[in-house]
């Protein structure tokens, strides 16, 4: 997948400082109170990174929160994020906005020459969650039975990671057009840094997930170890799961050495946020292995203390 090669558009309108300002804080308080990995990590970010994360932060935020929206239908929903990324198109054609998101990610856009393409991506990695049957044939038929409320997104693992990308490994790529980079081996070790926090992400996750008629896993992976979608409904027994959710782990650690490869690319002044941020993540998995992968009695997350001392070695390496 290549880092993405729109070109950024010349804006014909700049927004006042004072616009700028509250547009960062609003952004700093969507990420402030939703990204519970995240923004640890952001915190030992010089302040222009911080902010400008946030904005990208926040932009992803609306973008699952349309998605996500049980309120509305899912041709609603599509309805919705089409109209969301044509205002992010016009934004960045310096079109006035007052969508403080749009005003700030914009702004970063321009300041660290991300490229258009890579946010089109990331909205487009939300639009697969309520993509119509028929847009998944490039990658497969989602998988289903007719009395099976749940929908298997994937067939294969490969068809899984073009999803990932999207959500994810774009993600990693935006986030080192911030951090600061040079040499463009960064770039495939972003990708896999972002499939391993997305791999962690569906295997802590996959109860709810299944809550939203969505599972993650592969068809064959489940076929591999006899389960199916239905095995996910009423009280899943965890040790049938165990298996399988430690395989899809191995991935994610073998993932996570791109993320160790990756930090000495970065920009010195963003190397400790990087390390927080696959250290939250890696300790997040580790604690899931912990508990025998049981991701269906509780839901696994890391205390904030733990977050906290991850968050201290960081700002030590900051210092030093």
């Amino acid at each position: 997948m290549s880092a993405g090669t729109q070109q950024i558009i010349a804006p014909h309108w700049t927004p006042a400082p004072a616009q700028l300002t509250m547009a960062y804080s609003v952004c700093r308080g969507i990420t402030r109170s939703n990204a519970k990995n995240f923004y640890y990590a952001f915190m030992v970010l010089p302040k222009r990174k911080r902010e400008s994360l946030c904005a990208v932060y926040a932009f992803m935020r609306r973008c699952d929160d349309i998605a996500d929206d049980p309120t509305r239908s899912i041709e609603d929903r599509r309805v919705k994020l089409d109209t969301w990324l044509d205002a992010l198109h016009r934004a960045q054609q310096g079109e006035p906005t007052d969508d403080p998101i749009l005003l700030a990610l914009t702004h970063t856009q321009r300041r660290f020459t991300i490229p258009a393409g890579l946010l089109d991506e990331l909205a487009l990695g939300t639009a697969m969650d309520v993509a119509a049957p028929e847009v998944h044939d490039e990658i497969g038929p989602p998988a289903t039975s007719a009395t099976s409320p749940l929908t298997i997104q994937y067939q294969t693992f490969d068809d899984l990671r073009l999803y990932c990308y999207r959500v994810a490994s774009v993600v990693g790529l935006v986030c080192i057009h911030i951090f600061g980079y040079r040499d463009p081996a960064a770039e495939p070790l972003a990708e896999q840094c972002g499939l391993a926090f997305q791999l962690t992400n569906i295997i802590r996750d996959v109860k709810e997930d299944a809550t939203m008629g969505r599972v993650y896993l592969p068809q064959e992976d489940l076929a591999q170890f006899a389960l199916t979608a239905e095995d996910l409904l009423s009280a899943p027994d965890p040790a049938r799961f165990r298996p399988l959710l430690a395989m899809e782990a191995d991935r994610a650690r073998t993932f996570y050495e791109s993320g160790d490869q990756l930090i000495p690319y970065i920009s010195e002044d963003s190397q400790p946020a990087l390390w927080v941020l696959i250290n939250i993540y890696r300790t997040l998995l580790e604690k899931i292995a912990e508990r025998q992968y049981d991701v269906f009695t509780a839901k696994v997350s890391l205390t904030v203390s733990e977050k906290l001392r991850i968050l201290a070695k960081g700002f030590l390496q900051r210092l030093t």
